[in-house]
């Protein structure tokens, strides 16, 4: 599936309950080629309204901090755990992510980003299980994920945690700080494993009698 028709498909997801109240689904927003993929929890009311991720007095300052560390919105790609608004913005329910999850895998795989911002506890917690964002927040983790490989994972808290506890906003911005120079890692890791892989393939001792003609 490619990312249009994947776009088409989304859209007309029935998998989970959420399907029933929504008025739009928001399946993402952002450059297809983005090294680092921002994932939220779940759409809320101007979202829902808009089909579009992040755009409430959260998306205000999430572009006010991308716009600090040197990034815009073309730049790098946005999506949630569910794509559908959970009712007056509740906290999407384990089988709602679960139902969701194949749509965000896919995303990933055509994305192909090298690091990964888990925007709040629940997006966190559904690539880090048992993680705690008050501990683990601004920690980048380098995991196995099945859809990409190794990739960097760096849990932070989400926009409308600082909006609605202001002792937060420094917190966040600060851990935001920290992102250009975890994509250089990021990138010097993709660089490695591909010389690696390279040397390999050309250390590989040949067979004699595949590469026999007569």
């Amino acid at each position: 599936m490619d990312f249009d028709q994947f776009i088409k498909e989304v859209g007309q997801c029935k998998k989970c309950r959420l399907s029933q109240t929504r008025k739009n689904v928001v399946p993402g927003e952002g450059s297809r080629k983005a090294e680092i993929m921002f994932i939220g929890e779940g759409p809320g009311k101007n979202e829902d309204e808009q089909g579009k991720p992040f755009v409430g007095a959260a998306g205000k300052f999430l572009d006010q901090m991308l716009q600090l560390i040197g990034f815009k919105r073309e730049d790098i790609y946005i999506a949630n755990v569910v794509k559908c608004r959970p009712p007056n913005n509740r906290d999407p329910l384990p089988d709602e992510a679960e139902a969701c999850w194949p749509w965000l895998n896919l995303q990933l795989k055509l994305i192909k980003p090298k690091v990964i911002v888990l925007l709040g506890r629940h997006s966190a917690a559904r690539f880090i299980p048992n993680i705690h964002i008050s501990s683990e927040h601004g920690q980048p983790f380098r995991k196995d994920i099945s859809a990409l490989g190794k990739v960097i994972l760096y849990p932070c808290y989400h926009p409308a945690a600082a909006l609605y506890n202001g002792g937060l906003r420094q917190t966040l911005v600060k851990d935001f700080k920290k992102i250009p120079k975890i994509l250089e890692i990021a990138r010097q890791y993709q660089l490695e494993e591909k010389t690696k892989k390279e040397k390999e393939t050309k250390e590989k001792p040949t067979d004699p009698k595949q590469s026999r003609l007569f």
